[in-house]
């Protein structure tokens, strides 16, 4: 359905998820990236955990399931940037929140000297615009208020 409805943009769409060691753009990298790539009625899925060369902190490691020891044998940004680039040129990206997750992308871009910049929607706005009858617009609950199931919300690819 998703395929079929981003189809009638006439370009890509692209949504995606990071999870990363903290919040500060500057301080904090990504150690997981998942995407999946909307065109021509096709979908495309990418997934891999990354090696942000920084300790995860205890919170985020227990938020997340991912460990220093889960990411130690992970491709470092650099590593993963030229299999990630093309999926993400030409296509809107979808992300909730997707200041954030938008953002951490051009930084890790700009640290390797690679230009990164795309169109981007936020789900949480989207959501806002749907459904104002609703005060909260979080991805919980959201995945509350539709019943979708999910077995570890905090990664990634869920």
């Amino acid at each position: 359905l998703l395929s079929e409805a981003f189809s009638r943009l006439g370009r890509p769409v692209v949504v995606v998820d990071l999870e990363t060691t903290g919040g500060n753009f500057y301080q904090d990298r990504i150690t997981e990236v998942a995407l999946v790539r909307f065109e021509q009625g096709r979908a495309t899925h990418y997934e891999q955990l990354v090696n942000p060369c920084r300790s995860i902190p205890e919170f985020v490691a227990r938020l997340t399931g991912i460990h220093d020891e889960t990411v130690k044998n992970a491709p470092v940004f650099t590593d993963i940037a030229a299999d990630l680039l093309p999926l993400l040129q030409g296509a809107v990206v979808v992300a909730h929140n997707s200041r954030f997750d938008y953002t951490f992308l051009r930084h890790e871009f700009a640290r390797i000297h690679t230009d990164f910049a795309a169109p981007s929607l936020c789900t949480v706005q989207l959501s806002r615009r749907l459904y104002p009858e609703f005060y909260k617009h979080s991805l919980d609950s959201i995945i509350e208020r539709t019943g979708i199931q999910t077995a570890n919300r905090h990664r990634a690819m869920t």
